[in-house]
């Protein structure tokens, strides 16, 4: 699977278990259940992220791409953030919600932003053989980041944006 096409399947995941939470939501789900989709969310953007500021935006990094991959970080950067307070709060706090939706708010409009600029200039910049090579390297990534909770480095991520060159 080329490097595009693994983080846009990674977007519709997050997406689905983003939609899954509002329905446990609104059907009075118990904390167990909202803290499990919770884990999915913050493990999954946790590990994608990674793989974008370690592999995917270092490989892109072009004149034509500098300032959209700026701001990508910079909204990483927050979504860290919010994920960190999430991590200190209880499924069942009453700001919980609303701080899952804020999350949801700005991997939306990232998501969004990237697969309707980024991704475009990024399939005219590298051959089809280098979009492959380069999703095997972040799907291995992802792969193993998943096996070691990666949310729990995010606290220690929210300081500052990562340097991109």
């Amino acid at each position: 699977m080329d490097a595009i096409s693994l983080l846009k399947q990674q977007h519709r995941e997050v997406e689905d278990l983003f939609e899954q939470f509002e329905k446990a939501c609104e059907s009075d789900e118990d904390e167990e259940v909202r803290l499990e989709l919770f884990t999915r969310i913050a493990d999954n953007l946790a590990a994608h992220c990674a793989i974008e500021e370690k592999i995917f935006y270092p490989s892109v990094y072009v004149d034509d791409t500098e300032d959209t991959l700026r701001e990508a970080v910079e909204e990483h950067l927050s979504a860290k953030r919010v994920i960190a307070d999430l991590l200190d709060m209880s499924p069942m706090d009453a700001q919980f919600k609303a701080k899952m939706s804020v999350l949801k708010e700005e991997i939306l409009h990232h998501v969004e932003e990237e697969e309707g600029e980024l991704f475009k200039s990024v399939r005219q910049m590298l051959t089809r053989g280098e979009l492959s090579e380069l999703g095997e390297q972040m799907r291995l990534e992802f792969e193993a980041l998943l096996q070691t909770e990666p949310r729990q480095q995010v606290p220690s991520e929210t300081v500052q944006a990562p340097a991109l060159d």
